[in-house]
């Protein structure tokens, strides 16, 4: 009986997101409606009362809202602006090259920000205007911001490595140290694909278009290069440098960091009270969100345990695939189409209680698996019809049709899929830096 209760509530789930209800919403109301059925109101109520709390007083978790602060303490105190300037003089002098000084901005703006959503509306205020002023046509421009604003999910910090290090009991630093070569390489293979698609079609870029400009904007590049980037440096170094000397664990990393952005961040011209108490808001905002969605995946969690469907998929999936990577391959195709209706987040929490199992049983490297998750999690967020990153870009520029963006963004998620394959062919990108710690 228990066992078709369960199933009842994932049928039950999947219409109510199919319906656009919030997922924190819909999978509370599916667990508390399926443990009353099972075992009555007052265990449902026990539950609801130890969960929450259970899952809100947990000291890894106190990382999150400290590094959603630490980027939006950059994006108001117009770091991301500075960040950009520097990328710019680097690579605007060749064909193609505004575009990827974007993507070079967003891989290091992904390194304090730990949000992909926060990159890319950080990127898309600053990189559209400049990318159409210069030639750009608005969907190729859009769609370069929407892909390079992903690597936020992967380059460390990262807040989805945070919830999934603490729902696998998973190290959060390894993980970061994990990420920082995939996210690299996924870098590179966005400026590759943007190279190829001007060398495709030159249309998409007017004829030397970023590569006109007055020869003044490049004298003493250098140093002013280093004068904008250096606010960004110092962070990654406090952070990372911190993680792999051992001087504080990933939870206190965060306040770490965010410690060292304000004291940055005051010490600039653009950070008055005003922007801080707009970091403030926007932090208290987004970590709202993340602890409702994550207080509905523990009750969610708590439900499929008590009904025992955890336990028979698990064992149902093992037998039928047997090898990792078949379940793997498998697990891929889940979540890209998942991406194509759910938010990164609510992806990773609705699937995590069910995969968790099976991967322990598997005996699957779970830092690999962390990666190859994250990188799902990158491609469900331009993946059309409801990737997030796509819908950002759209709010930034109202004039272009978001079909004219999706057309262009496909190329990028063509490469994600070569970028995972990869991961998945060969472990050790991900599990090299790893393992030097000890």
């Amino acid at each position: 009986m228990n066992m078709e209760i369960g199933f009842g509530g994932l049928a039950v789930l999947i219409l109510l997101l199919i319906l656009r209800l919030p997922i924190a919403i819909s999978m509370g109301v599916v667990s508390l409606g399926g443990i009353t059925l099972m075992y009555g109101e007052r265990t449902a109520l026990g539950i609801l009362t130890s969960g929450p709390y259970e899952f809100t007083a947990s000291w890894s978790l106190s990382s999150i809202p400290m590094f959603v602060f630490m980027g939006y303490i950059c994006y108001y105190a117009g770091i991301t602006d500075s960040l950009f300037r520097a990328v710019d003089r680097a690579f605007r002098r060749f064909n193609g090259g505004l575009g990827v000084a974007t993507v070079g901005g967003a891989a290091a703006f992904s390194a304090v920000s730990g949000s992909s959503l926060a990159t890319a509306a950080a990127m898309g205020r600053i990189a559209i205007p400049e990318m159409t002023k210069n030639g750009y046509q608005s969907g190729f421009a859009g769609a370069i911001v929407a892909a390079g604003g992903t690597l936020g999910t992967m380059i460390p910090p990262s807040i989805i490595m945070i919830i999934y290090g603490i729902f696998t009991e998973t190290s959060i630093g390894k993980l970061f140290i994990a990420g920082i070569i995939p996210g690299i390489l996924t870098a590179v293979m966005y400026a590759m694909t943007i190279r190829l698609r001007i060398r495709m079609n030159p249309s998409l870029v007017a004829s030397r278009g970023d590569q006109a400009g007055d020869e003044k904007r490049y004298e003493g590049s250098a140093f002013r290069s280093f004068l904008d980037v250096w606010p960004i440096i110092l962070l990654f170094f406090a952070i990372m440098g911190g993680l792999f000397a051992g001087l504080f664990s990933a939870s206190e990393a965060g306040s770490v960091g965010a410690f060292v952005a304000l004291i940055i961040a005051m010490t600039g011209k653009k950070f008055d009270f005003t922007a801080f108490s707009n970091a403030v808001v926007a932090t208290l905002q987004t970590t709202a969100s993340i602890f409702l969605i994550g207080i509905g995946a523990i009750l969610f969690t708590r439900f499929l345990a008590l009904s025992g469907v955890s336990d028979f998929l698990a064992t149902f999936i093992i037998d039928i695939t047997g090898d990792p990577i078949l379940f793997i391959i498998g697990i891929s195709i889940l979540y890209l189409l998942l991406g194509m209706f759910i938010d990164p987040i609510g992806i990773m929490l609705l699937t995590l209680p069910l995969l968790y199992p099976i991967l322990l049983n598997m005996n699957v490297d779970l830092i690999w698996m962390g990666i190859i998750i994250v990188k799902l999690l990158e491609l469900g967020l331009i993946t059309p019809p409801v990737g997030m990153n796509l819908f950002v870009i759209k709010a930034t520029m109202p004039d272009t049709p978001l079909e004219t963006i999706v057309r262009q963004v496909i190329w990028f998620v063509l490469a994600d899929i070569v970028m995972l394959a990869i991961l998945i062919a060969f472990p050790s990108i991900s599990t090299f830096l790893p393992a030097l710690i000890k």
